[in-house]
């Protein structure tokens, strides 16, 4: 867009500057000549606001007049209160060639290229349960599947808590946005004491009532599995406080848009767990106990690198502050629908798991190693839902707000989220077919391991599929629907498998539930995309509540 000499005639051109259409070009470029005085309102330009990279970058500041200073011979800018404006030739030009402007092909090999260190993040937390059941594998069966319950306890549990990571990241980023360093410091401290609130009552609970939760998870039938489950569980549950505090010290630094230092903690972690599996249960035979002890001080080093990575870019992350009532209230507001989904996987996760137990040694061991394998490979996926909420918004309904390139965009998440599901399914599918020895060498788990396989590769195929598309549901807002519809899919999911059950059909019942499970959250997150109403199509805003930025 290109405008010359500012004067009566060409006022409406500056004006059309608001226009949305505007934000369609790639490069904005304003050319003010020296005009005969003229008297100008304030011009309230936030539409040039926009953001690449972290940095704020305006053409004319909001709320501001622009005056020709003769004897400097340059443009200046008044207060509101100023009311001649005369302009020299001046030129500012400013760059848009964002995710949002490029080819589809473009924007899959930057979708993947922006996942890349993503995904190592998601991958750390599944790799670590994986290398507790495959190293545990090959000495107990019974330790085996006393993993399972114990990692509903240990693992399940804590998603409870990635409400707090979602606050995080949208908290952080929001006053990043505001340039605003005393106000993310104050965010990083209140959200600090919440995880650490969070994981001393994690640690209460694990120590009081782990052995009675283990009991009333098991049932009657398989409380010689408990004592082993409880060992797990106790050990792990002193790093509960290190756990969820970490948690929030990983979002922050993703609300910072820096996923390698975070990345690099997990990754020493992960290292330190595995060769702690090897030394204290391969050679020095200290069985679960010693994977427990292992992934403890896993969890503890990378909570304490995060929180490093933190105090490096500037902030106390050592300092936290109680949060008034207001900002809790704030939190919950942000969270609560994030809580009502992650509870929906949780639960129903964990009655696959029930139900497994309710079937005997052999069946929950099985659906142990298939699971973890399962859950190893579905963190692939979750980087295109953060690419969603990430690249979504401004889409949606910020300064280049585009519905049709929000519909390219998600066109070229699910593409690749379909080529993912392939992939990772087939290659999920391969290793328990071809190598079940890595995890046991007992047969009668493996041929329960091998009844499941057909019903796993149709679960993990529509996975990264459907993040892609709950991403972009949260991107836009629709959270009010997607708690909605997970709850919906856990209620479905729950009948159907106390009717398999109740009938008989073994693990592989239980299996084809999640395929049931799965699809359904796919198809009604593509209905609702897709529908008059869907935030890819409807141009009403009011849904939404949006914070505009403020010119500093």
């Amino acid at each position: 867009m290109l405008i010359k000499t500012l004067n009566h005639h060409s006022f409406s051109s500056l004006i059309s500057l608001q226009n949305p259409n505007f934000k369609k070009h790639n490069h904005c470029l304003i050319t003010f000549n020296k005009p005969p005085p003229l008297h100008l309102p304030s011009l309230h330009l936030s539409a040039l606001k926009y953001q690449r990279n972290g940095l704020i970058s305006n053409c004319i500041s909001s709320s501001k007049d622009v005056v020709y200073d003769s004897d400097n011979n340059q443009g200046i800018e008044s207060g509101n209160d100023g009311n001649i404006a005369q302009f020299q030739e001046q030129e500012v030009e400013i760059e848009r060639d964002g995710l949002e402007n490029q080819s589809i092909w473009k924007q899959m090999k930057e979708i993947v290229m922006f996942t890349g260190p993503a995904t190592g993040l998601w991958l750390c937390g599944p790799l670590m349960s994986l290398i507790d059941t495959a190293v545990i594998g090959q000495g107990s069966s019974i330790e085996l599947a006393a993993l399972g319950p114990g990692t509903v306890v240990c693992d399940y549990m804590s998603y409870v808590f990635m409400f707090l990571s979602v606050a995080t990241s949208n908290l952080v980023a929001t006053s990043l946005a505001r340039r605003n360093k005393n106000e993310v410091q104050h965010q990083i401290s209140i959200l600090l004491f919440v995880g650490l609130a969070c994981g001393v009552f994690m640690f209460l609970f694990t120590r009081f009532f782990g052995s009675w939760a283990l009991t009333a998870f098991t049932g009657p039938k398989h409380v010689h599995i408990v004592p082993a489950a409880n060992t797990y569980v106790q050990i792990r549950g002193l790093a509960w406080p290190a756990v969820i505090v970490g948690w929030v010290a990983q979002s922050a630094s993703l609300g910072m848009k820096d996923s390698w230092g975070p990345l690099k903690a997990l990754a020493v972690s992960s290292i330190v767990n595995g060769v702690g599996d090897v030394v204290l249960c391969s050679f020095m035979g200290y069985g679960i106990a010693g994977a427990a002890w292992a992934t403890m001080v896993s969890q503890v080093i990378a909570a304490y690198m995060m929180i490093e990575a933190l105090n490096k870019k500037g902030y106390n992350a050592f300092a936290v502050t109680i949060p008034t009532l207001d900002e809790l209230l704030s939190i919950v507001g942000i969270a609560a629908p994030v809580f009502i989904t992650m509870m929906s996987k949780v639960a129903f996760y964990s009655l696959l798991i029930y139900f497994a137990t309710s079937m005997g040694t052999h069946s929950v061991a099985a659906h142990q190693v298939m699971i973890q394998t399962y859950s190893m490979c579905t963190v692939w996926g979750e980087p295109l839902s953060q690419t969603a909420q990430s690249f979504m918004p401004e889409l949606l309904y910020g300064a280049n707000r585009s519905l049709a390139k929000a519909r390219t965009l998600l066109k070229s998440l699910v593409i690749i989220g379909a080529t993912l599901g392939l992939v990772l399914g087939t290659i999920g599918t391969s290793v328990p077919w071809l190598f079940p020895n890595l995890f046991t060498p007992d047969q009668n788990i493996i041929q329960e391991m091998h009844k499941v396989l057909l019903p796993y590769i149709m679960a993990l195929a529509v996975t990264p599929s459907t993040h892609s598309l709950e991403g972009t549901l949260m991107a836009g807002r629709d959270l009010k629907f997607l708690s909605l519809s997970m709850t919906g899919c856990f209620a479905f999911g729950g009948l159907v498998l106390m009717l398999i059950c109740s009938r008989g059909y073994g693990l592989a019942g239980c299996w084809y539930a999640l395929v049931g499970f799965q699809w359904s959250r796919f198809f009604l997150a593509l209905q609702r995309l897709l529908s008059p109403d869907g935030v890819l199509y409807s141009e009403d805003l009011s849904r939404y509540k949006i914070e505009k930025l403020k010119a500093t």
